[in-house]
């Protein structure tokens, strides 16, 4: 399949068109940017990193029963997704308090939820992604009742599989950001899943393994990535 018109460019990743309506290519980049654009600069090896780590999660969770817009890895840059329409929601779960709601709330960050929380944000650069909760959500049309509980669900059930997974490398998932997209009437799981969108620390020393050694100039960035890559085998 090859690259035709492209349709998107963003901070992460470019969108083309292919020859199949349902079928798009996502080319990653190694573009880092953080507090809504306010910072930008490059992790090398970055969306080499980033494609195939959410390709080879993606397909764990298709395998547990979580449809993806996932369909086939092309290269270390690109792969072949299913064409959605995205749900303009970004669906933040929390396993342990960390970053803005450890700041908005006055948690000591580390500390660990009983159950896992769920929050949305509005997908509006302009706005700066506000928090939106499910009545704001439905008024403005962004998602109906039954799309946000089945999002709702769905984003507990891969918090679940995720949290297992990442265990299995000495790797805990603290906190990480989902997106959603409608495809032929269904909603499924799109976007990546990434140290960009996830807090990873390791297990034992609870050292930062994601894109918070960029945000908080922590250094080794590109080591902290490589890490999970090793831990993860891919």
């Amino acid at each position: 399949m090859e690259k035709l018109e492209q349709l998107y460019e963003g901070k992460a990743k470019k969108v083309f068109k292919t020859d199949n309506k349902d079928h798009l290519i996502v080319s990653y980049k190694d573009d880092a940017t953080a507090f809504n654009g306010l910072k930008k600069g490059t992790i090398a090896g970055k969306g080499e990193i980033n494609n195939l780590m959410s390709n080879q999660l993606f397909a764990y969770l298709e395998e547990n029963g979580i449809e993806t817009h996932y369909v086939e890895t092309i290269d270390s840059r690109n792969t072949v997704v299913k064409c959605v329409e995205i749900v303009p929601l970004e669906v933040i779960v929390r396993n342990v308090a960390a970053g803005s709601f450890s700041k908005r709330l006055g948690v000591e960050e580390g500390t660990v939820f009983e159950q896992p929380t769920v929050e949305f944000s509005y997908k509006n650069d302009d706005l700066g992604d506000p928090l939106i909760n499910d009545s704001f959500a439905i008024a403005l049309k962004l998602a109906t009742q039954e799309e946000i509980d089945e999002i709702k669900s769905m984003a507990l059930r891969v918090n679940e599989l995720l949290k297992a997974y990442f265990l299995r490398a000495n790797i805990k998932l603290i906190d990480f950001k989902l997106e959603f997209g409608r495809f032929h009437g269904r909603i499924i799981l799109a976007d990546e899943i990434s140290p960009d969108t996830c807090r990873l620390w390791d297990k034992e020393t609870n050292e930062k393994l994601d894109k918070d050694r960029f945000r908080r100039d922590l250094g080794n960035i590109e080591g902290a990535y490589s890490e999970v890559r090793s831990r993860l085998g891919f």
